[in-house]
């Protein structure tokens, strides 16, 4: 997740775009932060309630499902503004991680991996490109830590700091935010990665030039 520091004076991980619904459901938001804190106790208050009715942990299809619902509805009054924010829904399942999307008008889908918001399109595409069925979940935040980076525009775009979270394995099946070290190698790693692909760029320029 691209969090944009709309102030040099920002503490470092406030006004966070990820939560934890349930320890098996996380949830990101793309938009407006204040618009997705009520879809995320919304989200939870469908979590509580199914769990009571019926005894069970909701699942990620039936939470999407009720969340697409109740944003369409949103959508459909003139007195009511639809919300300003998509999400997404990582939960572990009964076959094991699952990753949903929801968007502003109430469409829900099922994916193996999206992307949301101002630069979605460019990131899908990266994403398409990427074989995930052999990414391990260290390899993954390194590849969308690299992702972020490159469609990052610094000339038009104030600065940012990632924030990731994963629901795997190696964080018990619960929603967890990815360890600090973790993160920080992964940046480091995307970053070294870019800049050697701005090199070899570079030397194809010249190439080009001496032709």
């Amino acid at each position: 997740m691209e969090k944009m520091l709309i102030s040099k004076m920002l503490v470092s991980g406030t006004n966070r775009r990820i939560h934890t619904v349930e320890p098996h459901v996380g949830m990101s938001i793309a938009g407006l932060v204040p618009d997705g804190r009520v879809l995320v106790n919304r989200a939870r208050e469908e979590a509580r309630g199914f769990k009571q009715n019926f005894g069970i942990k909701v699942s990620g299809d039936v939470l999407t499902e009720r969340l697409a619902g109740y944003m369409h509805t949103f959508s459909l009054y003139e007195w009511l503004r639809p919300f300003g924010c998509g999400i997404m829904l990582a939960v572990w399942g009964e076959e094991g991680p699952e990753l949903y999307a929801v968007e502003p008008d109430g469409s829900g889908y099922k994916y193996y991996g999206c992307a949301l918001g101002k630069a979605k399109q460019q990131a899908k595409t990266m994403i398409e490109a990427l074989n995930l069925e052999e990414l391990t979940c260290r390899q993954a935040v390194e590849e969308i830590a690299k992702m972020l980076h490159q469609v990052h525009d610094e000339l038009k775009d104030k600065s940012f700091e990632l924030e990731m979270s994963w629901i795997c394995e190696e964080s018990g099946r619960k929603h967890v935010l990815v360890p600090a070290e973790v993160l920080t190698q992964a940046e480091t790693a995307a970053k070294a990665a870019l800049e050697s692909d701005s090199d070899d760029d570079d030397d194809d320029d010249e190439v080009a030039m001496a032709d």
